[in-house]
């Protein structure tokens, strides 16, 4: 299918145009300096609209309804001219519910394509957006989000007013998928959709917000992860890492050595361990220790490896071989003393993951050869 999207160089724009592209979808862009007359020739020859173009902060205040209004209203008449019926999905604003010349210019856009949908009988979905966050969005113009971002990214101060202060906010891909499923409806059934609200939202005051993404930060020096998988947490991550400078893209970790070999922790996780990986010279054992309750996941990806084990009250003892030619588990058992030979000609290389963060107070290691 081919899509219209207009403001296809902002922030929703540039992750819409994207995500319509790797659907297979062509996307024919109008940006800002675009001329009139190009808006007026594709809407003739697209499948759909998505109108995202809009004045957030411009220098004169009558701007605001010279575009967002005003380029609104031509598009609207611009299918009306030619007896388009495209489906038309509009990027409003929260902010249409308020009396500023912002809102009100958002209102009056949601007014003419809504009576496009009346006298055309062209199928609509308006959004009326709060705060949209996420990869590549403006620093220092209309999100809060972004510049805080980019400014802990980039080791600089944030200027919070009032730390109590909630926002309410969307993720950009939630934007994306909402925008994209209701326009593939509307193509469908050639109908407006009426309940048009981003999933999920979420609120969060600017001082817990400072302090979230503070946290992203120090997760390099404490090696602790935040809890970065799902939700909330997980979105502004991934957009905290995308105003990182490319200098950062890669940190080093503190690195443990003796006569054995090397021992260099990678992550830690608040309720799920930490990983790491140790080397061992041929001949060399490591570990000769049991643990009452904390379990461990070995896996050697390089040179071959004898596992030791005996058990604390009977003595029974046995011993498994690995190689890293063929990727096996071996798991640590409570109650078990266990170790680890190199019994290969070259360096040993074994990934570990342990299901609790060393706790040097509490460490339920205790010394005891197998």
């Amino acid at each position: 299918m081919k899509f219209l999207v207009t403001g296809a160089n902002g922030f929703i724009g540039k992750n819409l145009e994207l995500q319509l592209k790797e659907q297979g979808h062509e996307v024919v862009p109008f940006v800002r300096n675009d001329d009139l007359a190009f808006l007026e020739e594709a809407v003739v020859n697209v499948d759909g609209i998505f109108h995202l173009a809009g004045e957030n902060r411009p220098a004169d205040v009558r701007a605001f309804e010279q575009v967002n209004f005003g380029l609104t209203q031509h598009l609207c008449e611009a299918l009306t001219r030619n007896n388009k019926k495209t489906p038309l999905i509009l990027a409003s604003s929260a902010q249409a519910a308020l009396e500023n010349p912002y809102g009100k210019s958002k209102k009056s856009a949601e007014n003419a394509v809504k009576t496009l949908a009346e006298s055309n009988k062209n199928p609509i979905a308006v959004y009326r957006l709060p705060g949209v966050f996420g990869k590549w969005c403006r620093p220092n113009y209309n999100s809060v989000v972004a510049t805080f971002c980019h400014n802990v990214a980039n080791d600089l101060s944030l200027k919070i007013n009032d730390s109590s202060a909630v926002i309410n906010l969307v993720y950009v891909d939630d934007v994306v998928t909402s925008f994209i499923n209701t326009m593939h409806v509307m193509c469908s059934t050639q109908k407006s959709n009426q309940a048009n609200n981003v999933k999920p939202a979420y609120s969060i005051s600017l001082g817990e917000l400072a302090e979230q993404i503070k946290a992203f930060q120090n997760c390099r020096t404490s090696l602790v992860s935040e809890q970065v998988g799902t939700g909330f947490v997980r979105a502004l991550y991934s957009t905290y890492l995308s105003y990182l400078p490319k200098d950062k893209f890669v940190y080093d970790l503190p690195v443990h050595g003796d006569a054995r070999g090397v021992f260099v922790e990678m992550l830690k996780t608040p309720d799920s361990g930490q990983f790491s990986f140790f080397t061992a010279h041929p001949g060399v054992t490591r570990g000769g220790h049991y643990h009452h309750s904390k379990t461990e996941k070995f896996l050697v990806i390089k040179g071959q490896a004898k596992f030791g084990f005996r058990h604390m009250l009977t003595n029974e003892s046995f011993a498994i071989k690995t190689d890293g030619a063929k990727p096996q588990v071996v798991e640590t058992v409570p109650g078990w003393t266990h170790d680890i030979t190199n019994v290969g000609e070259d360096e040993m290389i074994v990934m570990l993951w342990a299901n609790e963060i060393f706790d040097r107070d509490r460490p339920d290691t205790f010394a005891s050869k197998v």
